[in-house]
């Protein structure tokens, strides 16, 4: 069951720990809705699937597989940029953190606390509570474990150790400090101070290789930029290596990613932390421009020397989210990267008949048995003239014996309306209640039925499961009889059709149809059979 979050809201706004307590009644500690089997093929993120193949690839050539950190010391980029290294770390994101105030608790505030809060509490109860905030701001306490201590050591519930911090603004009103840590923006970063702790462990060649996020302080986000994305970043530390040999590798890499055609243009302006003139962008033909897709090149002496590395080291590094844009035939990476938040959803019509069920089912299995009773006794008697009634099933229910019947009371006509075996059929984005045969007259009905998806769901098949539920429920208030009368079906609704809200957005959205409407004509009713003595 859906609940409306704007009501919840409201309420969590003029008491939140009464909100939090009460809601928590619409969610269920116990019983089986999902099922878990195994079977149906997941959707990969398309990102995932390339990183996979990087991964398959330089595992193919012998490369060892690290991770590498995310946060890097400001520091650790001056070493390897020297003078280059404020115009770099103009782009980095620089970590903050929060002071941990002093939570003094003065005489009106324990006060509150114990009239309000924690009713009846004596003045243990606030010294208990003061050295606990003094472990906090000692550090002897973690942040995320606070709440769990002020339970267990004070005797109070949860919703009483939050409601007692929300009493102090100096926690609202903090304010992060930064710090000389940063998010790594080059996986360059990292390299240097690993091949150091390396060189002397290690038989050479030593070839690594780690895929990971970056971050950059972006001035702005669009279709070509975005604040983290994926990086490729492959090293080989050796006691010779030439720029030749790393272009023949990368070289090799992208043939092995299906791009035969690769350009490598060595950069006018080389990044400090490679050598002079050993910094290459390597571009690859798409649709009949050069794209660039990784920048490689030999690490300078002197930043190597920095971190006391004696040996030259090749580095590469491909950009993910740039080769799988050209790979899938993105225009925009962030739909590439956010699909769930930037891209239009779409649906084959399999997935959208997926997202149709009938909407009342019976509780019990004789329920079911009826509703089976009912379905064949329409298709065998569909015709039957008017007035008539029709026993379809006689029987057991819920501890009780019933009859039920299909019925016509109006003369001149058939038990079953014309459309009543209508089937739902899903095709080109529209919802279509349609029969199985006659219409071939219409175009669009037989070009639906030739071409769309074919559902297992009929009007008779809601109807039926509809009547069957609602003869349990009578049998539970204690009625003696049931009857349910369907006549012109407007709506999915009138046959006990329910259609998933996610799909009704997107035909709307699409101005697409739902059009399950169509003279039905279906009587159903029942009565309970006393028991002889």
């Amino acid at each position: 069951m859906a609940w409306d979050p704007r009501a919840i809201r409201r309420r969590a706004e003029e008491d939140y720990e009464a909100t939090w307590l009460e809601t928590a009644s619409l969610l269920k500690r116990r019983g089986r809705f999902l099922s878990w089997a195994k079977g149906a093929r997941g959707k990969p993120h398309p990102i995932c699937e390339l990183i996979q193949r990087f991964r398959s690839i330089l595992l193919s050539y012998g490369f060892e597989e690290v991770i590498n950190p995310t946060i890097v010391p400001e520091g650790e980029v001056r070493r390897q940029y020297g003078p280059e290294a404020p115009i770099i770390l103009d782009r980095v994101f620089y970590l903050a953190g929060l002071p941990r105030p002093d939570l003094g608790i003065r005489a009106e505030l324990a006060e509150k606390i114990r009239s309000e809060v924690v009713p009846g509490a004596g003045e243990d109860l606030i010294e208990g509570l003061k050295a606990i905030f003094r472990a906090y701001k000692e550090g002897r306490i973690e942040a995320d474990d606070l709440v769990e201590e002020m339970v267990k050591q004070l005797g109070i519930r949860p919703e009483q150790a939050t409601a007692i911090l929300a009493l102090f603004p100096e926690l609202r009103t903090l304010t992060p400090v930064p710090t000389r840590l940063t998010l790594r923006s080059h996986m360059t970063a990292l390299w240097f101070p690993v091949l150091a702790a390396l060189q002397d462990k290690k038989p050479l060649p030593i070839k690594l290789f780690s895929i990971g996020l970056k971050w950059r302080r972006e001035q702005r986000l669009d279709e070509t930029h975005l604040y983290d994305s994926h990086v490729a970043s492959l090293v080989v530390m050796a006691k010779q290596i030439s720029l030749e040999d790393g272009e023949e590798l990368v070289r090799a890499i992208l043939a092995d990613l299906g791009f035969k055609e690769a350009r490598f243009v060595v950069k006018e302006a080389t990044s400090k932390y490679y050598a002079p003139g050993m910094e290459v962008e390597v571009f690859i033909r798409h649709r009949g421009n050069w794209v660039e897709v990784a920048d490689i090149g030999l690490y300078s002496p002197v930043s190597l020397s920095n971190y006391y590395i004696r040996y030259p080291v090749f580095n590469a590094g491909f950009g993910i989210e740039r080769i799988a844009m050209i790979l899938y035939g993105y225009d925009d990476i962030r739909v590439l990267a956010y699909p769930q938040l930037y891209a239009e959803v779409e649906f084959t019509d399999e997935q959208l008949a997926g997202m149709i069920s009938i909407r009342e089912l019976p509780t019990t299995p004789e329920g079911f048995e009826v509703a089976r009773a009912i379905v064949r006794a329409a298709e065998q008697n569909a015709n039957l003239p008017s007035p008539c009634e029709v026993l379809a099933y006689d029987g057991p229910l819920m501890g009780r014996r019933v009859r039920v019947f299909l019925f016509e009371r109006e003369p001149n006509a058939r038990l079953l309306g014309p459309a009543a075996f209508n089937r739902i059929y899903v095709y080109d984005g529209s919802i279509l209640g349609l029969p199985d045969v006659g219409m071939e007259h219409v175009p669009s009905v037989r070009e639906a039925r030739e071409r769309g998806v074919k559902t297992d769901i009929r009007y008779i098949d809601g109807v039926a499961m509809l009547a069957a539920r609602g003869i349990e429920e009578a049998l539970r208030s204690g009625r003696e009889g049931y009857e349910l009368r369907i006549r012109m079906v407007k709506r999915p609704s009138d046959v006990n059709i329910a259609i998933d809200d996610v799909a009704r957005r997107y035909i709307t959205a699409r101005r697409k149809k739902i059009e399950v409407k169509g003279p039905a004509f279906i009587g159903i009713r029942a009565e309970v059979v006393a028991n002889r003595h």
